[in-house]
């Protein structure tokens, strides 16, 4: 006798005319494919429309569906991958389904300039939310009611979800997962799209810097990957200069160039990067796993933990605990 399979969550995603395939792929990858290994109900995904049709996309192809907004409005999650055009605003139909969606408790969910449909149908007023950093100024013109924050990969506030560019989107989903089913599966996931397990939310967006030949650039490089095969030792600012052998303020230059932010800041989130397949595999006491990424002492790392994770290590431990560590070379 075939035991009944069970649902698992339900999540809609809307194409929109003009698109581009990237956002949406993002979603279909980690949300649409099936994965049985897992043995867990994974997602239920659901391509919409604001009308059932074909939706034309970036490259003169169209893809074809047949749901609209009332499946769409329907789903436990709701994303909004992009809108077509910044300077519009959404139709009211698309207002309505958003509302619909945050009246009866969907998780909602806005990828780059998808966060101005989640402003437009006033759901972001007074909230926390982010999008690409170069809609930022004109996002603000728009929706000053609206706490943007430009500078962060995505922000998790509740229902209401919003990520920065294209990229960023992948990380969002990705803590979705996580969210849902723990950081042993979300890992896995991450492994499969062959991406960082886990980059937070409150890390940088990339800033726009023009490419050059300058060799500096693959020194920074190189510094980078020493530190990260030294996060353990005493490194200061000095100290990576000395790997890239550059003075400690043409160091400086070149590395917020590179990199969006300062050696110190870049170093302190990698270190709490590192942390947390501790919290999440093992039992370590947390005075030892901020020793063994480099912090001097249990009350920096906590302090630091906070500051980018925006909980405790004990929280994060208490949430996230798998007490299984994944071996790194399973597929």
């Amino acid at each position: 006798m075939l035991r009944p399979t069970r649902r698992g969550p339900t999540v809609s995603v809307l194409a929109y005319d003009g698109m581009s395939v990237f956002e949406m792929g993002i979603v279909t990858e980690v949300f649409g494919l099936p994965r049985p290994e897992f043995e867990v109900p994974w997602y239920e995904l659901t391509v919409c429309a604001e009308a059932p049709g074909p939706v034309r996309i970036v490259g003169g192809a169209s893809l074809h569906t047949p749901y609209g907004l009332d499946i769409f409005a329907a789903a436990e999650t709701v994303i909004v991958p992009g809108v077509p055009d910044v300077t519009a605003d959404p139709s009211p139909e698309l207002v309505a389904a958003l509302n619909r969606a945050h009246e009866r408790g969907a998780r909602i969910m806005s990828i780059c300039s998808g966060a101005f449909a989640l402003a437009g149908a006033g759901l972001l007023d007074g909230r926390p939310a982010t999008t690409h950093w170069r809609y930022a100024d004109r996002f603000r013109q728009r929706h000053p009611e609206v706490d943007l924050d430009p500078d962060v990969l995505y922000i998790d506030d509740g229902p209401l979800l919003t990520s920065a560019g294209s990229a960023a989107g992948l990380d969002l989903c990705l803590h979705v997962v996580r969210s849902d089913y723990g950081p042993a599966i979300a890992n896995a996931v991450a492994r499969r799209l062959v991406i960082q397990p886990h980059r937070d939310g409150g890390q940088a967006q990339f800033i726009e810097a023009p490419l050059t030949a300058d060799p500096a650039d693959d020194r920074i490089a190189r510094s980078i990957a020493w530190a990260l095969a030294h996060l353990t030792e005493v490194i200061t600012v000095e100290t990576l200069a000395g790997q890239a052998h550059m003075s400690t303020r043409t160091y400086l230059r070149h590395f917020t160039r590179a990199t969006g932010t300062t050696p110190i800041r870049w170093l302190i989130h990698q270190r709490i990067q590192a942390s947390l397949a501790l919290l999440e595999t093992t039992d370590t006491p947390i005075e030892k796993i901020a020793k063994a990424v480099g912090f001097d002492t249990s009350v920096t790392y906590r302090h630091h933990f906070n500051a980018i994770m925006r909980t405790s290590p004990s929280a994060y431990r208490s949430a996230f605990h798998t007490g299984e560590a994944v071996p790194a070379g399973r597929p």
